[in-house]
């Protein structure tokens, strides 16, 4: 199965798949994440990443079936890093019958290799703490913890 997984470019044609993607993606962090709204969200506008000169939207295709997808887009970098622009990886899915076969990695590499050829060093992405599947999977492509934002629920004055 693994070899025949080709990964490609996503096109508009793509894009109800890859709404579906999202809305699983968003399921699997609202667990890990209670300031998410609650009902219908989305996290992306799919259809101008596609088409952004500053991003790429990789898909994992068996056949004529979509299993996976992932996006790489250019941003800026804060003023006081060493470098001014790096890519951010996103939209990391992956179809549950497929995972744990190489084919997130495989996105990442393609991933990867267009930010190189933008001539970016730099690359990250935003996992959350607890999700320990991700931060694995993250983990054997070669990216290493690097920071934890902390938060603090106020909204209820009766806790302090």
């Amino acid at each position: 199965m693994e070899n025949d997984i080709i990964i490609r470019k996503a096109e508009i044609k793509d894009l109800q798949t890859l709404l579906g993607f999202e809305q699983e993606v968003i399921l699997a962090e609202r667990p890990f994440d209670p300031t998410i709204r609650k009902g219908k969200i989305n996290y992306y506008d799919l259809e101008e990443l596609i088409q952004s000169n500053e991003a790429l939207v990789l898909i994992a295709c068996w056949g004529d079936k979509v299993v996976a997808s992932g996006y790489a887009l250019i941003k800026e970098a804060r003023h006081y890093l060493d470098h001014t622009n790096y890519g951010y990886l996103g939209f990391m899915y992956t179809l549950p019958e497929f995972r744990g076969k190489g084919v997130n990695g495989k996105i990442i590499d393609g991933l990867k290799k267009w930010v190189w050829s933008k001539n970016i060093g730099e690359i990250r992405l935003t996992v959350y703490n607890d999700n320990e599947p991700a931060l694995k999977a993250y983990e054997k492509v070669g990216f290493k913890r690097h920071i934890i934002e902390m938060r603090l629920d106020t909204s209820d004055e009766n806790k302090f």
